[in-house]
């Protein structure tokens, strides 16, 4: 079997590296569209209704579920140690710190950013983005930046619904089910979650998620192949991409605030 050929490996180099600086180029200018954006916040506060209000039930609905698997889970784990009290801690920090944020931006990446990726694949598509282009509007301040930053506001709110609906599954659960007390239950939530530490990091986690899962939706969506192919393509790549750069981006957040 014949190697690769060097001409071809630094084509391929070549390609790797203008795709990096083309979404580096693109990230940069969707941060400096901030200012602009807020005077339009109409187009925003539009956005967030369609990405987050549209996601609400789904994150609702699993963040709910959740919570009973960690009720049940948590008490027959802590039952052996004779701990069944600190139930609410356990399901509460484990919502919070990790799978609030984490499980929000894949419930997140597999329902809007596929929306994101295929309304702007569909309207490159159709030649939406080339009429403005030639109209002197900027397609990204006027298309793009107001889901980009819509996808970062609706993030964190997504993540406080689904970890609020995952505490209120385990105190199902756990004190109306099994029979857990529920004044320890909430007491240990009380004097054992800390407010900075714990829903600090998690609200840290899921704003960077957000900027993340928005960013790769968008970018595909606009990097998509005019044709019904391409845009197929496109939102199969937004789910798979978004969902590794947010669990190994969880990795490197979860280390350094652990050891900062």
């Amino acid at each position: 079997m014949s190697g690769l050929h060097p001409r071809e490996l630094g084509f391929a180099t070549r390609r790797a590296v203008a795709q990096v600086g083309y979404a580096a180029r693109l990230f940069f200018k969707l941060l400096w569209s901030l200012g602009t954006s807020l005077r339009r916040f109409g187009l925003i506060r539009d956005q967030i209704h369609f990405l987050g209000n549209y996601s609400l039930a789904i994150i609702a609905v699993s963040g709910l579920f959740v919570g009973f698997v960690f009720g049940l889970q948590g008490f027959y784990t802590l039952q052996r140690y004779g701990s069944t009290e600190a139930l609410g801690l356990l399901v509460t920090l484990s919502l919070v710190r990790e799978l609030g944020p984490v499980v929000t931006a894949l419930l997140f990446a597999g329902r809007a950013g596929t929306s994101l990726t295929a309304e702007i694949g569909l309207m490159k598509a159709g030649e939406q983005l080339s009429v403005m282009e030639m109209m002197a509007v900027d397609p990204v301040q006027r298309v793009l930046a107001p889901r980009f930053w819509a996808g970062v506001l609706a993030m964190p709110l997504l993540a406080a619904v689904f970890s609020a609906m995952g505490i209120i599954g385990g105190w199902v659960v756990g004190v109306l089910l099994i029979g857990v007390d529920g004044g320890a239950f909430w007491s240990q939530i009380q004097g054992g979650v800390d407010v900075w530490k714990d829903v600090g990091n998690g609200i840290i986690k899921s704003v960077v998620f957000g900027f993340t899962v928005t960013f790769v939706a968008l970018l595909q969506g606009y990097e998509a192949q005019p044709t019904p192919e391409g845009v197929s393509s496109a939102t199969t790549r937004t789910v798979v991409m978004a969902s590794l750069a947010v669990l190994g981006l969880d990795f490197v957040l979860t280390a350094m605030m652990f050891t900062i």
